[in-house]
């Protein structure tokens, strides 16, 4: 009978690992006992939200950095969040987005190429899709994104695929749906300047720190009128991220895969929801639509549910959004964890 042999630890370089995903997936490194090294510019992240591990403040586009950086830790694996998100700042300033998103994932392969680090694990999203010709979305929906990031996502993964068959790189890029919500602990979850994201907009009114929640377009082709979009909890999208990696150092093949909980919620159904779950009233105010905005975006997560195991934890819709509103009721924005100072005890190559 062969002993169940304890899993190794491994070194994983996190990109953006101050940031909203790239903390809790620290987090989750941590408590499965590996070693994550976070690389982060700070320009959004936060570095006293991060769980501990190394910390590098430095940008992924400085090629002498990372060669020191892979110099000095022997890197198993790379997770890359090191990106910009914003789909209407995108369609303002395509530049910024491609020089951010397409062009530093360029240095970032370049470096693990000459380190000779062969696994990488990409945080991309359902925006390589555009607009959808059918839902659930699966991983054969073609991709057709409309707006600058999701080209900068989509050229990554066909970059990703060269470099995979020119240097023996495996990489697992999955497509997320919606992230929401935060770690139960409440240490750690979602703050973005400016907020763009609706659950904690939505919360952002239960506290009264703004008037209403929007609603942009109340005649779509759906059950109430409002789009629908499918929400899957960070904890559950980072624990996909550790199945990846488990994934790749099995020796696992390149993949893609789908996250998302595969059932839909209009935006309508969040307002309600976040007012059921905070006991507060929240005003909505209907108006048009924004250009762009799909009716629906749900994900089919067949794939990895199939190939990983992957089994989302926080699938309701009211469990996602306690874990928010125990977040954001801790003020995050004027306790001394939301401020954005940089480091005294990060490690320096100088």
């Amino acid at each position: 009978m062969t002993p169940n042999l304890p899993e190794p630890v491994l070194n994983v370089l996190v990109t953006g690992g101050a940031g909203y995903i790239g903390t809790h997936m620290v987090k989750a490194l941590l408590d499965a006992g590996h070693r994550p090294i976070t690389i982060d510019n700070l320009s959004k992240g936060h570095r006293h939200l991060l769980p501990g591990g190394a910390f590098v403040h430095g940008d992924i586009g400085d090629g002498a950095l990372l060669d020191q950086l892979f110099e000095a830790h022997a890197i198993d694996a790379v997770m890359h969040f090191a990106a910009s998100i914003e789909v209407a700042e995108s369609m303002a300033d395509p530049l910024a987005y491609y020089r951010n998103n397409a062009a530093a994932t360029m240095a970032l392969l370049d470096a693990m190429v000459r380190h000779k680090v062969e696994r990488f694990i990409f945080s991309s999203t359902a925006a390589v899709y555009g607009e959808p010709r059918y839902t659930p979305i699966d991983e054969a929906h073609p991709c057709r994104p409309s707006s600058p990031y999701g080209e900068s996502k989509q050229f990554v993964e066909k970059m990703l695929r060269r470099v995979a068959q020119a240097h023996g790189l495996r990489f697992v890029s999955l497509r997320y749906f919606n992230a929401a919500g935060a770690d139960p602990s409440g240490a750690i979850g979602e703050l973005h300047q400016p907020e763009s994201h609706l659950i904690p907009l939505v919360l952002e009114a239960a506290l009264g720190k703004r008037s209403h929640v929007t609603l942009f377009g109340t005649d779509y082709d759906t059950p109430d009128g409002t789009c629908l979009r499918d929400y899957i909890h960070v904890n559950d999208l980072v624990s996909a991220h550790l199945l990846a990696l488990k994934h790749l150092m099995n020796g696992g093949e390149t993949q893609i895969f789908n996250l998302g909980n595969s059932r839909g919620h209009s935006v309508r159904e969040v307002v309600e929801t976040a007012a059921a779950v905070t006991g507060r009233t929240i005003e909505m105010v209907a108006s048009a639509r924004r250009p762009g905005d799909p009716a629906i975006l749900i994900a089919d997560s067949t794939k990895i549910r199939q190939a990983l195991g992957w089994q989302p934890v926080y699938e309701a819709l009211p469990q996602i959004v306690q874990t928010a509103w125990n977040w954001v009721r801790s003020d995050p924005w004027n306790s001394p964890r939301g401020k954005r100072v940089l480091p005294s005890d990060c490690i320096s190559y100088d």
